[in-house]
């Protein structure tokens, strides 16, 4: 199996059962991307929480507490206080919507802005890393917001991939340290999503693509078997 992001998010958190949880561990040792992407929502949740948690630790305004306390004619008085003793500690992961949504923001703002919070600038991060870890050419999901065109290894053996996303299109080349941008060939996909979902041809986007792989292939472009086998090692240079 594949998992989706959820199911690994999920994973992350420890809310899967024994038998689904053992499946997705089997899945990320046969794929390191989707252990990196693991460990990217757990820095992610870690940060969130020591963001967060002092917020739910402060005390009530005290303009509030004196609203509160005043008597109602029609409505039963509100201890805040007592409320707020009663209330569950643990909001954020155990399907709490305060927090959680905090945390399905924040993860929207990482995966839509490549290169912020990763590896550093200058390289992918986000949805765009997510498709260069784990996309085989040509075969991006429905809808997805970043889709890889082409994979080839460079003269110094780095495998590079070439893609088209709503935040740029390019070349990228893994190193130690993640997919590094290496060259932009226009400011995003000429056409996003259409109507039923499926990502609709770019174009000259594609063909620019085309034109700076043949110009920095050592070699044919990656079949599917061979990008497979790359996906598999990590992506390492040759």
């Amino acid at each position: 199996m594949t998992p989706s992001p959820e199911t690994l998010a999920a994973y992350a958190d420890g809310e899967l059962d024994a038998a689904m949880q053992a499946e997705v561990e089997r899945a990320m040792a046969a794929d390191p991307a989707l252990a990196r992407q693991v460990e990217r929502h757990r820095a992610l949740k870690a940060r969130l929480a020591a963001h967060y948690d002092p917020v739910l630790d402060a005390p009530l305004p005290p303009g509030l507490l004196a609203a509160a306390s005043q008597p109602q004619t029609s409505a039963e008085v509100i201890d805040f206080s007592a409320a707020r003793a009663r209330r569950p500690r643990r909001l954020v992961w155990g399907g709490g919507i305060g927090l959680a949504l905090a945390a399905s923001l924040t993860l929207a703002v990482v995966l839509q802005h490549p290169g912020g919070n990763g590896a550093g600038p200058g390289y992918a991060d986000g949805a765009l890393a997510s498709a260069l870890d784990t996309q085989l050419s040509g075969q991006a999901p429905a809808g997805a917001s970043a889709r890889v065109v082409i994979s080839f290894a460079d003269a110094s053996g780095a495998l590079c991939r070439g893609y088209d996303s709503g935040q740029g299109s390019g070349i990228a080349c893994h190193d130690a340290r993640g997919w590094k941008l290496i060259r932009q060939v226009g400011g995003g996909a000429a056409a996003g999503p259409g109507d039923d979902g499926a990502y609709r041809q770019a174009g000259s986007h594609d063909a620019a693509l085309m034109a700076l792989a043949q110009d920095m292939a050592q070699g044919p472009a990656l079949d599917p078997t061979a990008e497979r086998a790359a996906r598999a090692a990590g992506w390492r240079k040759r």
